[in-house]
């Protein structure tokens, strides 16, 4: 069963699975959700974003920002002249996922009280 706009509806389990795995398959990774998160924070340049993620090794960041460029997640933006500046956005499309990150954050505070109790 799925839970549908306040129905709970008795839906084929593949067809309840298959979607749940392309929203997966895009977002998943420990960084993509990191990645746009300080995106939709302000951090533009890859610098920035290099920084306000812990631990993210630039080689990886450029891989997965290519990938969510891909996936129409952010828009990477050059500006001419000198020095060239390079720029990444969040999209439109992208930010339909902010009430999933929010649900993903909400849920990771209550999982750190549950087991380290922080």
């Amino acid at each position: 069963m799925i839970l549908i706009e306040g129905e709970t509806k008795r839906v084929d389990c593949i067809e309840q699975m298959l979607p749940i795995r392309d929203a997966l398959e895009v977002i998943s990774g420990k960084w993509k959700v990191l990645i746009l998160t300080s995106i939709m924070q302000g951090n533009r340049r890859f610098t920035e974003i290099e920084t306000s993620i812990p631990k993210i090794n630039p080689k990886v960041l450029s891989k997965e920002l290519k990938d969510m460029e891909e996936h129409q997640l952010i828009e990477r933006r050059v500006h001419e002249g000198y020095p060239v500046l390079i720029e990444y956005v969040a999209t439109d499309y992208s930010r339909s996922l902010k009430k999933v990150m929010l649900e993903l954050h909400a849920w990771g505070v209550n999982h750190r009280k549950r087991i380290i109790g922080k």
